[in-house]
C-alpha cells in the first residue's frame, strides 16, 4: 500500500504591528515608556554609588572596594547604553525578519 504526502500549499502569511491594532494599546506604550525612565533612573544610581565607593575605596586604599565600585560604574553604563540601544535593537531585527523570505 503506498503512502501519499499530501503537499501542503503555502498560503502566504503577513503580520504588520499596529501600535493602535488592539485596546489599550496606549496604555501598553505608557507603561514601557515608564520601565524605560525607571530603569535609566536605576543604572544612574548605580553609577552615583558606584563612582562614590570607588572615589571613597580609592582614597582609603582598600583596593578590593575600588574594584567593586569600578565594576558597579562599568556595569551601570553598560545596562544603559543596552537600555537606550534596546528600541533601535528590536526594530533592526524586526525589520530583518520582515525581509527574510
Amino acid at each position: 500500500m503506498p503512502i501519499y504526502i499530501a503537499a501542503a500549499t503555502s498560503a502566504a502569511v503577513s503580520a504588520t504591528p499596529d501600535p493602535s491594532g488592539l485596546p489599550g494599546s496606549n496604555v501598553l506604550q505608557q507603561i514601557v515608556n515608564g520601565a524605560d525612565a525607571w530603569a535609566l533612573a536605576i543604572t544612574l544610581l548605580g553609577a552615583f554609588v558606584g563612582a562614590g565607593l570607588w572615589a571613597i575605596a580609592s582614597h582609603t586604599s582598600s583596593h578590593h572596594y575600588a574594584a567593586k565600585g569600578r565594576m558597579a560604574a562599568v556595569v551601570s553604563a553598560a545596562a544603559a547604553l543596552v537600555i537606550g540601544a534596546a528600541p533601535g535593537l528590536v526594530n533592526f531585527f524586526a525589520h530583518l525578519g520582515s525581509t527574510a523570505k
